[in-house]
């Protein structure tokens, strides 16, 4: 039996195992926070939160959890990402450790602003 892809965050978060759920409610909390405005919708079978752009995304993973706001929101927080693993548009949060929430609001708050004031797009 082929299991069904989501079509809504909801059941994209309902098909994990509880503590990787609670990781993924978490993030969607921080974000909309963030970008309370911002519509929330599943491209590529992940979540992300478009405003005329895709703001950023989230996905689950077997070991971690990865924050997808693009490499240019994540550039000015290098030095306080050192203690994780940066791609060259992502991080990655274990789920052994809680998520460090003040970063990725101000993360989450620079790519906003990118966006707003500045029309960044999805990709450069």
């Amino acid at each position: 039996m082929t299991q069904k892809k989501p079509t809504t965050v909801e059941k994209y978060i309902a098909q994990f195992p509880e503590t990787i759920q609670s990781h993924l409610l978490e993030m969607r909390c921080i974000l909309q926070e963030v970008a309370p405005e911002a519509e929330e919708t599943l491209k590529w079978g992940k979540p992300v939160f478009l405003l005329d752009t895709i703001l950023f995304a989230y996905a689950a993973h077997k070991s971690h959890l990865s924050f997808v706001p693009t490499g240019p929101a994540l550039n000015p927080y290098m030095e306080e990402l050192s203690d994780y693993v940066v791609k060259k548009d992502s991080v990655q949060f274990s789920y052994e450790v809680p998520l460090p929430k003040e970063l990725i609001q101000k993360i989450a708050k620079y790519r906003l602003q990118d966006v707003v004031e500045r029309k960044a797009k999805w990709k450069y």
